[in-house]
């Protein structure tokens, strides 16, 4: 049977375990390390981190987390956020982070990233798309956390990465972070239509249903944060992955999708 990566992403600043909604007013959940050794618990497929001050600041990565992090996981574990050249993307690699992300970076300098691609392999870099609406409503690429806007279209900046090295996409929408209220599918499928590699969701799963909804879309992994770190109506704190029925469940739809 075909298996469907399930990637929780979380968010850190200055070491501690946060979430936000549409990228603003991030809440403190609690310690990195500590919600590692849950997910090692719960078998999880993959995990990825990210740095979400990290291209706003003129400091290296947090090495000495990222070391830790690497240590303590038993799963696969991808690392993002204030990357700046290829030598800092070599010791995280060496310190046993298997992927990196890329979101600033594929705009202010994609070479570093066809380097980072050509050195470790396209399999090593992900790309980070971060999508939000303007004001007339139309979807347009931003980095620095949302905070700048650039003069690409989404499937613009989907081809770039592509041509630039990239292994697989995470298409994230800035206006859903959070608020778990489903993925945007006409995003996820407008990009996985448009590249060929793989393209993952990001912002807005809730539940079990919004996960089927993304691979029935297309979508090649499932990434998801609020709904890996809160429980129940009022976003009680807690670090939960979905049981063994529900990845089943998932499964099958992936294998049927892929048919």
């Amino acid at each position: 049977m075909n298996r469907i990566r399930v990637i929780p992403v979380l968010s850190v600043i200055n070491g501690d375990l946060v979430k936000t909604k549409k990228f603003k007013n991030p809440k403190y959940i609690g310690d990195p390390i500590n919600a590692v050794k849950i997910f090692n618990d719960k078998c999880v497929d993959e995990l990825f981190f990210v740095d979400i001050r990290g291209s706003l600041k003129n400091t290296e990565p947090n090495f000495d987390l990222i070391e830790e992090i690497a240590s303590e996981c038993f799963m696969p574990v991808g690392y993002g956020g204030g990357i700046k050249n290829i030598n800092q993307a070599k010791r995280i690699i060496q310190l046993g982070i298997e992927k990196l992300s890329f979101n600033s970076a594929f705009i202010t300098n994609p070479k570093m990233c066809e380097n980072v691609a050509s050195n470790f392999g396209s399999q090593s870099v992900v790309a980070v798309i971060d999508v939000k609406k303007n004001i007339f409503g139309k979807e347009k690429v931003s980095f620095n956390s949302g905070k700048q806007n650039t003069k690409y279209s989404v499937l613009e900046m989907a081809k770039k990465v592509e041509d630039y090295g990239a292994g697989e996409i995470i298409v994230q929408s800035i206006d859903d972070d959070g608020m778990q209220d489903g993925y945007n599918l006409d995003l996820l499928e407008k990009v996985s239509q448009h590249v060929s590699i793989p393209v993952v969701p990001l912002g807005g799963a809730k539940n079990l249903a919004h996960l089927k909804e993304a691979i029935e879309i297309g979508a090649s992994a499932l990434a998801a944060s609020s709904m890996f770190v809160f429980h129940g109506v009022n976003d009680a704190v807690l670090i939960n992955y979905l049981n063994e029925q529900e990845l089943n469940t998932l499964n099958e739809a992936f294998e049927k999708a892929s048919k």
